[in-house]
């Protein structure tokens, strides 16, 4: 970590000020660097994704001797130094060719790291397919296929989705012009296959991930609704994921903790209506109407009497046998 100094010009107050903590965050920058060797393959594609992110990321061109598995202390180091939080480190060698890692940080401290191993023979840069190119700062539409996303227990490629979720991202909008929908970033895993013969820390056992970029292309359909194309705008890029490093517990409990803001909860089965009128909404048991109890009051209860019974039916006989036109007409007051 970096010695915390004082502010003594307004110039660096303001830089101290955008870096802190804040209930809304700003945009995650994505830091660009390769290693001591590193081949072509993994420069040209370490170069593809800096094109789709270069308006919140930055570049080294330089060669920095960095393991990041084995020391990430310099990762960390030029996170903070560059205020990045998603770092993405190429290299390249006899045991590992062709290897992108892709690591996280939180409060400028290692969070998790991932590493992508690039299929040298399947890789096609942005440059070799001839289409229109992406406009800068434009977000992309993200889908992920294929049953080991979806896996309920944490793994390799449930944080394979949740980093290239945030690499994609951009700034956090609450609305979107449906115009600005230009491309779709689609990345597809093939099915897992359960040999008993093969090693499962041999990353060639593993799944292969799929990512496409296309670009989406609406025109005339007759009806209401555009017909909709895709087509091929690159990089296209075939990977098996390496080594992993799993964020810790108490590490992971800070970063997922939402700052406390002066919003007002929504208070649950409560609402207001046009007039500004407050409804509750109460939930309550079955009810069991038999052992409900009608009568309590002594003047309520009718006289046991056989003899009284008897009168009052014969009243209400005599009573009904009375026509309505034999009725006193009451006079009307003029």
């Amino acid at each position: 970590m970096l010695r915390q100094v004082k502010p003594k010009t307004a110039r660096s107050k303001r830089a101290l000020e955008k870096k802190a903590p804040k209930a809304v965050e700003n945009p995650k920058k994505a830091l660009f660097l390769r290693g001591t060797t590193c081949s072509q393959i993994t420069q040209d594609a370490l170069a593809d994704l800096y094109a789709m992110r270069q308006v919140h990321g930055k570049r080294f061109h330089k060669k920095n001797p960095v393991h990041p598995f084995e020391d990430a202390s310099s990762l960390t180091f030029f996170s903070e130094k560059n205020d990045c939080s998603l770092v993405l480190f190429a290299s390249s060698s006899k045991k590992r060719p062709h290897t992108i890692t892709f690591a996280r940080t939180f409060d400028y401290k290692m969070l998790d790291m991932l590493e992508f191993n690039l299929d040298a023979a399947t890789y096609r840069s942005i440059s070799q397919f001839k289409t229109q190119k992406i406009p800068v700062a434009t977000r992309p539409l993200m889908v992920f296929a294929g049953t080991a996303f979806e896996s309920p227990v944490p793994n390799a490629f449930t944080m394979a989705k949740s980093m290239l979720i945030d690499f994609f991202r951009g700034e956090n909008v609450d609305k979107i012009d449906v115009e600005g929908l230009r491309y779709v970033v689609v990345v597809s895993a093939d099915e897992p296959t359960t040999d008993s013969t093969t090693d499962p820390s041999d990353p060639a056992s593993k799944p292969v991930l799929h990512l496409r970029v296309y670009l989406i292309r609406t025109k005339r359909s007759g009806q209401r609704l555009p017909r909709v194309e895709l087509e091929e705008h690159g990089p296209r890029m075939d990977f098996r994921l390496g080594r992993i490093q799993e964020p810790e517990e108490a590490i992971l409990k800070e970063a997922m903790r939402k700052a406390k803001t002066s919003e007002e909860r929504t208070k649950k089965n409560i609402s207001t209506d046009l007039m500004g009128d407050k409804i509750g909404r109460i939930h309550t048991g079955k009810l069991d109407l038999s052992e409900l109890q009608t009568r309590k009051m002594k003047g309520l209860k009718r006289d046991r009497d056989p003899h009284l019974l008897d009168d009052d039916a014969d009243n209400n006989v005599a009573m009904g046998s009375l026509d309505i036109d034999e009725a006193p007409k009451r006079k009307r007051k003029f």
